[in-house]
């Protein structure tokens, strides 16, 4: 009998993955944008029960092929598919937000359409991923990172709508002084102004910078390392904007070469100076 198990076992994954992929393409020809697939995606885990595990591992097979053939629409409907057998694997959320706010958004014809996917990502990672693993460090990099680089950096020729929105996003949730929309902690935000200076919570470097000082909490080695990162970088990015920070971004780059020492970090340090005229 085991012999039999595997083919019924991938018949019901690849079954479930049809059934994922047309809910979802029904989802996307009607609202343009990513949909979430909760529903479809329950349904399918629920049908899996015990054999989770092997349909996990088919699934990644799938959609590296996907990713190799550059079928991103379709990876992104698996990558939905995979958080759901696999909710505590952070790696699982990381590839599916890229997916979304790199892969996907960059092919859209729109700018307004490619923030949609940018946000798809975004929310995927800070609403789900976080949400199910808070003390995984590599999630609030990825999220820091999105905000440092993607809406805040000019790597995506439509950056500055992406910071556009979320300026607004950010003005809105002041103006009502209620963060939940953007799933920040005030006590937080107050924490991270305590540590690095008042901050303009508009500025998606900000929001960089917040997620990062987040994730410091529960990190260690390289990812403490990684995260480090973010915050100098999220500081010099605020300097060029508002001179009375570099004091800031300075200290932060001289605790990090201090903590790190390399030829590498001795050279951010000159750069640093150089650049914005320290002594």
């Amino acid at each position: 009998m085991k012999r039999h198990v595997l083919p019924c076992v991938l018949a019901v994954v690849f079954a479930a993955a049809a059934f994922l992929l047309q809910g979802a393409a029904a989802r996307s020809s009607a609202t343009g944008a990513y949909g979430d697939g909760a529903l479809e995606g329950d349904v399918v885990v629920s049908l899996l029960g015990g054999f989770r595990g092997v349909a996990a591992e088919v699934i990644w097979f799938r959609a590296e092929r996907l990713q190799d053939t550059g079928r991103f629409v379709e990876l992104a409907q698996l990558s939905s598919l995979l958080t759901r057998l696999e909710p505590h694997t952070p790696e699982v959320w990381a590839h599916a937000a890229w997916n979304l706010a790199y892969n996907i958004s960059v092919q859209m014809p729109s700018y307004e359409d490619r923030w949609r996917w940018v946000e798809a990502g975004l929310r995927l990672l800070r609403d789900d991923g976080i949400r199910l693993n808070p003390e995984d460090p590599s999630l609030h990099r990825e999220l820091a990172w999105m905000f440092l680089a993607k809406i805040g950096g000019p790597i995506d020729d439509a950056h500055e709508l992406y910071e556009a929105k979320w300026r607004a996003a950010m003005k809105d949730a002041i103006g009502r002084s209620d963060f939940s929309s953007v799933r920040m902690d005030p006590a937080l935000m107050r924490e991270t102004e305590a540590e690095f200076g008042k901050l303009d919570w508009t500025d998606p470097e900000a929001s960089a910078l917040y997620w990062a000082n987040k994730g410091l909490k529960e990190a260690s080695g390289e990812k403490r390392a990684a995260l480090r990162r973010i915050v100098y970088q999220s500081l010099i990015m605020l300097s060029e904007r508002d001179k009375s920070i570099v004091p800031r971004a300075y200290r932060e780059v001289l605790s990090f070469a201090k903590d790190y020492p390399t030829d590498q970090t001795r050279q951010l340090v000159d750069a640093f100076r150089a650049h914005f005229g320290v002594k």
